[in-house]
């Protein structure tokens, strides 16, 4: 079994880590970040590290005291490298446009399908392929969530080829139905 959630979290150079109750802030150059955890667990900052214990009279201590870890150790780990995640579209109409503040898509309806990006995320369409976009953050879960959001409103088809799919994901084509005679 995993005892990764007894590892204090190292606090990197020009990150500021404050606990006030039960809300932890991380600071850093660009921006703060605050995570409100829940009262069965107890953090600590000692020796530029962040320490996290459960509370032994608490139910469900043991499971938020790795779901606490993990949050506040991604925190951590991004706010100097920010997390991205990259988008394919393919088809031959399909395409990308990112205009301020939305994110315009062409995948095939009557309609161009807007959305509203996040405050924060940063979106943009690689120069070399017009067909791959990068969203990065760092903030996983917001960046997550708008890659899943936006990879909803087309999902993969594996008949013809037409998706929005993950860069790293691998979609299986499958042959059409020939029918017997």
């Amino acid at each position: 079994m995993s005892r990764i959630w007894k590892m204090p979290i190292a606090i990197p150079e020009k990150v500021e880590v404050k606990v006030n109750g039960n809300t932890v802030e991380i600071k850093w150059a660009e921006g703060s970040l605050s995570f409100d955890f829940l009262p069965a667990v107890e953090v600590k900052v000692e020796d530029n590290n962040i320490i996290i214990t459960p509370i032994e009279t608490a139910e469900n201590a043991n499971a938020l005291w790795g779901t606490t870890r993990s949050i506040l150790s991604n925190m951590v780990q991004w706010v100097s490298n920010k997390f991205k995640k990259s988008l394919e579209i393919n088809w031959v109409w399909y395409k990308f446009e990112v205009a301020g503040q939305k994110m315009i898509l062409s995948i095939g309806f009557s309609h161009k399908v807007e959305m509203e990006i996040p405050n924060g995320l940063e979106v943009k369409i690689d120069e070399k392929l017009k067909n791959v976009l990068h969203i990065s953050w760092i903030n996983k879960q917001l960046v997550w969530e708008f890659t899943a959001k936006i990879r909803s409103k087309k999902k993969p088809e594996p008949y013809k080829g037409k998706w929005i799919k993950y860069v790293w994901e691998h979609i299986r084509r499958k042959a059409w139905k020939t029918g017997s005679k």
